[in-house]
């Protein structure tokens, strides 16, 4: 393990008029040594100090090497812009998305195919990358950090009522049944906010969508409908019809409430469970530093053992494609892979490392995922596999509003269909 105690950060003027630039006071290299600057381009502004403070350490040991971090808020504008004014960054991370694989579609990225860090990562990580779009089968990004969708509980209220953690679909409705039936509110609503409708619905939609649903989905385009081979209308009916159900188990008035609303009385004990990830838990332990709150993933499959948790790539790390400085940026990607490094950012930053091997923090709500990392059962973000101008997130929330399955499903092939007559080619990988 190498990380020190911190050193002091110094700010320094943004470059380009993108993002803040962070450098970091190392060890200065010997007169005569030539120093290497590598640009590191950091989307996620939470992470701007414990990224500081690993570039800190690495410089230390590495006195050749200069890495300087541009934090940009609206990162894929800004990358595209980058890699348009072939300006790219010698090592980027990126929020692993639709996005991302369209980039990764277009070949601007290194090919880690032949790279010893790509063994020490889960697997499983891998394949929800592969799964968003790459050059050719390349693999062009590494998982760094992973993030958990799943049912966030309260469980001092579940031991309360004497309930265990479900782990079919009956069980999950007798819960929410006897939770009720005593007077609590079961999940707190706020679809004030519309995207919070997706959680679940990436949740429960994640069992029909395994086996290649959406490359057939991309294969068929324009035929998408009830009677080709897949479509919405035809495999995701149980899916919807299930988000229908839960949401009837929402407090009153959940239309008008909004995501820190839900996570105010999620804190106060206002409600056993929310249908969010694990992103939610920092702003719930903001509020109440010692609510016991764990998760589970949705239970939708009739054996136990062949239920998934929905994960997302929450940091990706990849390189430019012809960066002119590859043997110091795999450096500072080795570096940053390292056991004792990434356990300690994924711990500051409440996510799953994605190297195996590497323990996570003691937090209840991340151990109690740990053995679906552990297993490999774990799957991608369905939404980032749909085309970004259908207006999905809409398409839902209309859906919680009126409860008709039918007319979602049609209108999500429908716009499915459109698109595919404009953009979706008859083959590809990813979206």
């Amino acid at each position: 393990m190498k990380i020190r105690q911190r050193g002091v950060i110094r700010t320094v003027a943004a470059i380009a008029g993108i993002g803040t630039i962070v450098a970091l006071s190392g060890c200065s290299p010997s007169a005569g040594t030539e120093v290497t600057t590598l640009s590191f381009f950091q989307f996620k502004g939470e992470a701007l100090t414990d990224f500081a403070e690993i570039i800190e350490d690495f410089e230390a040991e590495n006195p050749d090497i200069k890495v300087v971090q541009n934090q940009v808020a609206d990162s894929e504008t800004a990358i595209r812009t980058l890699l348009v004014k072939d300006k790219a960054p010698d090592v980027i991370t990126l929020n692993a998305n639709g996005g991302f694989g369209k980039l990764a579609q277009a070949g601007v990225f290194y090919d880690f195919s032949d790279e010893p860090v790509l063994q020490t990562i889960n697997p499983a990580v891998q394949e929800i990358l592969a799964q968003l779009g790459t050059k050719d089968g390349e693999i062009n990004g590494l998982g760094y950090v992973n993030n958990a969708n799943g049912v966030i509980y309260n469980r001092d209220i579940f031991e309360e009522q004497g309930l265990e953690v479900p782990e079919t679909w009956d069980e999950f409705i007798a819960v929410c049944d006897a939770l009720q039936d005593a007077g609590i509110d079961p999940f707190y609503g706020t679809l004030a906010d519309s995207w919070t409708g997706m959680p679940s619905w990436n949740a429960l939609g994640a069992y029909p969508s395994q086996d290649g649903f959406f490359d057939e989905m991309r294969a068929q385009g324009e035929d998408v409908g009830p009677d080709s081979p897949v479509s919405f209308e035809k495999d995701f009916a149980d899916a919807m019809a299930q988000q229908g159900q839960l949401f009837s188990y929402m407090q009153d008035g959940y239309r008008g409430r909004t995501y820190d609303d839900g996570n105010a009385a999620f804190a106060a004990g206002g409600a056993a469970m929310l249908l969010q990830g694990i992103w939610a838990l920092s702003p719930v332990k903001g509020i109440n530093p010692d609510i016991n709150a764990a998760i589970f993933p949705y239970p939708v499959a009739d054996d136990p053992d062949d239920r998934l948790l929905v994960s997302g790539v929450d940091v990706v790390v990849t390189m430019a494609k012809e960066t002119p400085h590859r043997e110091e940026a795999l450096r500072f990607i080795d570096y940053l892979f390292e056991v004792g490094v990434i356990e300690e950012f994924a711990a500051s930053q409440n996510m799953i490392p994605s190297v195996e091997g590497a323990e996570l923090s003691d937090d209840p709500a991340l151990q109690s995922v740990k053995p679906f990392f552990d297993e490999g059962k774990i799957t991608g973000f369905i939404d980032h596999q749909v085309p970004a101008s259908i207006p999905l997130v809409s398409i839902v929330q209309q859906f919680l509003f009126d409860g008709d399955v039918d007319a979602a499903l049609a209108t999500l092939d429908s716009e499915w269909r459109k698109v595919a007559a404009r953009t979706i080619p008859v083959t590809g990988d990813g979206q």
